[in-house]
């Protein structure tokens, strides 16, 4: 089985098809690699596709100790991937828990990331909803160990955010249950207290963002109740950032929606390589409604 070992000695597996310009997809805490089968297939064609599981999800390791996990850690561990498979640059593709590592690389090694797409990032980032998040986050994690992966994933999985998903595909979401069913419970529960209750909000990055030069395309459905403000927050602050907002979406966007998903990033990636993804023009105020003069 093919695996990286990232700077602090954790082994990491993964898995690439294709060649050309390199694309790193990092999974959402409810799924693993396997939740980018649509998108190895399709880009494979053109690009060069590598996917990994994170610290926690098997066959990578499941470090024992909490210290192992963090918000920067997973950033730094998709660095190690490029490093590790001599990849220089590569666009990096993430969604949710993997659209916050997305979004934390593209600050920690912005020369490293030929581009972003942020995916369904925002729980937790909400300020009047943070301690809330960290408390239900450490509870999710406390479930995990006590009932295990097999049998919380049946409760986890009908979180209100994967309803569209189950409404208008029920064998996509049931895959997508029994894959999640099939999760370390010490390492979903490791990853929920290390990495998802502990990293910061959206808002507390925000001078770090405007500053982030890094071509940035955030997608977020429109029944992902919690991810919609954070996704209209980072428009705002990253300079060369856009929207797309997936109508009757729920939070697994890549899955629900692989066709229109695939198209959005697919133009993305082409108008970063043709060096016409570019910052919002100055004369674009957003202050102004119509101008007068």
């Amino acid at each position: 089985m093919p695996y990286i070992k990232t700077s602090d000695g954790i082994n990491l597996y993964y898995e690439e098809a294709g060649e050309g310009d390199p694309i790193v997809f990092v999974h959402e805490f409810g799924g693993d690699m396997r939740g980018w089968e649509p998108q190895m297939r399709y880009f494979s064609r053109r690009n060069r596709c590598i996917a990994f599981n994170a610290r926690g999800y098997p066959p990578s390791d499941v470090p024992e100790s909490l210290d192992a996990y963090s918000q920067e850690r997973a950033a730094l561990d998709i660095g190690c991937v490029l490093d590790e498979l001599g990849v220089q640059k590569a666009h990096i593709v993430g969604l949710s828990m993997g659209g916050f590592a997305t979004l934390h690389f593209g600050l920690l090694r912005p020369s490293r990331a030929l581009s972003l797409v942020v995916a369904g990032a925002g729980y937790g980032a909400e300020k009047q909803h943070e301690e809330y998040f960290r408390g239900v986050s450490n509870e999710v994690a406390k479930q995990f160990l006590a009932q295990g992966s097999g049998q919380y994933s049946k409760t986890y999985g009908l979180a209100a955010s994967r309803i569209a998903f189950l409404v208008k595909d029920p064998r996509g979401w049931a895959e997508f249950q029994a894959h999640l069913g099939e999760h370390s419970a010490l390492g979903a529960a490791m990853t929920m207290r290390g990495v998802q209750a502990r990293r910061p909000s959206l808002y507390d990055l925000e001078d770090r963002l405007k500053d982030m030069q890094v071509p940035t395309l955030v997608i977020v459905g429109d029944e992902d109740d919690h991810c919609l403000q954070p996704g209209i927050f980072l428009k705002r602050t990253i300079p060369a950032s856009g929207l797309a907002v997936l109508p009757k979406a729920g939070h697994t966007l890549n899955l629900e929606e692989p066709a229109l998903f695939n198209q959005l990033v697919a133009e993305f990636h082409a108008t970063v390589g043709q060096g016409r993804w570019l910052p919002r023009d100055p004369r674009a105020v957003p202050t102004q409604i119509m101008k007068t003069s």
